[in-house]
């Protein structure tokens, strides 16, 4: 069956999106529910194109950045646009873990670390992709042993769904045929304003987290090993503040992140339950986002490193234009053994469910 809404909001085009990359077909997907809001996405790295929701007088707009055509989602200036990230999201510091006495050296593609599952990581492959209803997409990739330095193959589903709700849910389930290392999240790139050129800065987004301690970093943006309270600390968002009413504050680990790129441990009773993790409201436009997931952590980045680029139709993205919600494990797993563990064994599975809800506030 056909669902391929060929007239969609976001004004997308199927022929700039299909292309054979490394032998493997991108296409476009677009999940529409019944209030008539849709989400694009392709199937290169499964990156998020846009995420069409109306605001408090019905208006819609996209609000999430991302690109127009298959060529500009490869050659963007952030790699990681809205896209899925793995096999290790985050930092790894050295690019090096010990698994049962061995050392793995992995890429180093962030200063002296490694970063999000390296250069050619989940971002940068073409996933297979069916879509099963109107409102959901399943894509599968298979790792092999040795890809990007990481041990085992992993087989990795991931699961996009849209619901009647406005909730964008993601689905992961891995399995290894050797012990390995696993951290997956999403890379959304979140503009509730909507995109613009220039899109406007999230400073007014009022941010709440439900965290009462975060992992504080070095000047290298690997996590100290300290789980820091925010109490007392621009890093406090457990009551609703605006992103830019601290984030200028000179308070070393913002001026390390310059602004906000942490890994907030979220508040829960058992491990893996889904809750509530934070919620963004940006008070011009009504929209409101919420995220639930059942990782312990969430890697809160306001788009420092931003220069202007170019997205899609003619959107530009400067610095602090956009805020990012990455559910995952804490940076640095693999070196730090009082931090859940990022260990997947033969014989278990991995799992996640993250979930972006859109609403209005009137």
């Amino acid at each position: 069956m056909e669902y391929f809404v060929e007239n969609n909001l976001s004004g997308l085009k199927r022929e700039d999106f299909q292309k054979e990359i490394a032998g493997k077909k991108t296409d476009l997907f677009i999940l529409k529910n019944k209030c008539g809001n849709e989400v694009a996405l392709t199937n290169y790295g499964g990156a998020l194109l846009s995420i069409m929701v109306p605001d408090k007088n019905g208006k819609h707009a996209n609000v999430v950045q991302g690109h127009d055509s298959i060529d500009h989602v490869v050659n963007s200036h952030e790699p990681f646009l809205s896209t899925l990230i793995g096999r290790y999201g985050n930092r790894i510091a050295g690019g090096k873990f010990n698994l049962d006495g061995k050392e793995y050296q992995l890429a180093v593609n962030n200063g002296p670390n490694h970063l999000h599952g390296g250069p050619t990581g989940y971002h940068a492959r073409v996933w297979d992709a069916e879509q099963t209803d109107a409102q959901t997409v399943v894509m599968n990739y298979l790792s092999a042993d040795g890809e990007e330095g990481f041990p085992g193959n992993l087989q990795m589903t991931v699961t996009f769904t849209f619901t009647d709700e406005n909730e964008l849910i993601i689905d992961y389930k891995g399995t290894t045929d050797k012990k390995t290392i696993v951290n997956m999240t999403h890379h959304g790139f979140f503009s509730l304003s909507g995109l613009a050129n220039p899109t406007a800065t999230v400073d007014n987004n009022i941010v709440t987290i439900n965290a009462d301690w975060y992992t504080p970093v070095d000047e290298v943006s690997i996590p100290t090993g300290e789980i820091a309270p925010v109490e007392g600390t621009p890093m406090d968002f457990r009551t609703p503040h605006t992103v830019g009413s601290r984030i200028d504050e000179k308070f070393q680990q913002l001026i390390y992140g310059v602004g906000y790129d942490h890994c907030y441990v979220l508040n829960k009773k058992e491990p893996g339950e889904l809750t509530f993790a934070a919620k963004c409201v940006e008070p011009i436009s009504g929209r409101v986002m919420e995220v639930y997931t059942t990782e312990p952590g969430v890697q809160v980045y306001t788009a420092n490193w931003h220069n202007g680029f170019e997205g899609a139709h003619g959107a530009t993205f400067p610095a602090r234009s956009a805020i990012c919600f990455e559910a995952q494990h804490f940076p640095d797993t693999p070196n730090k053994g009082h931090f859940p563990s990022v260990v997947l064994n033969p014989g278990e599975t991995y799992t996640q469910r993250t979930i972006y809800k859109f609403g209005v506030e009137k």
